[in-house]
């Protein structure tokens, strides 16, 4: 027998949209340099191999989100343990406002997602350097 989804993608978007904020990319060019904000890149390592990144964004695969947050986590990075305001990002802004709205759950505040996501980041000229290591 078939699953039958209940709840898909489109509803699971809708809510964390409602839940999270968009920070336009004219206000994160505004902010990628400044020390109080974490810029977050959800994206895997192919897609930053082939596109590069925000500078100074930090790589966070999408898959060890969760564990790289949480301080208990053997896999915690320090880089979630500081008071500032963290921009999620990933291609599209889907990954970025899943992502965003679990982190918020976790406790991580606070959190915003890029608006429409690197694609529109590049596309409106933001700077873009290449994957460091």
């Amino acid at each position: 027998m078939p699953q039958t989804i209940t709840k898909g993608v489109k509803a699971l978007l809708a809510e964390a949209n409602s839940l999270v904020g968009t920070m336009p990319v004219e206000e994160a060019k505004q902010k990628v340099l400044d020390e109080s904000y974490v810029f977050v890149d959800l994206r895997d390592i192919r897609e930053l191999q082939r596109t590069g990144m925000i500078p100074g964004a930090f790589s966070c695969p999408r898959g060890m989100l969760e564990f790289w947050i949480d301080p208990d986590s053997p896999y915690h990075k320090p880089v979630f343990n500081q008071d500032k305001t963290y921009v999620f990002y990933c291609a599209s802004a889907w990954r970025s406002a899943l992502s965003a709205k679990a982190a918020m759950e976790m406790g991580l505040n606070p959190v915003v997602h890029l608006e429409g996501g690197f694609t529109e980041w590049a596309k409106q000229g933001g700077p873009v350097v290449p994957r460091e290591g």
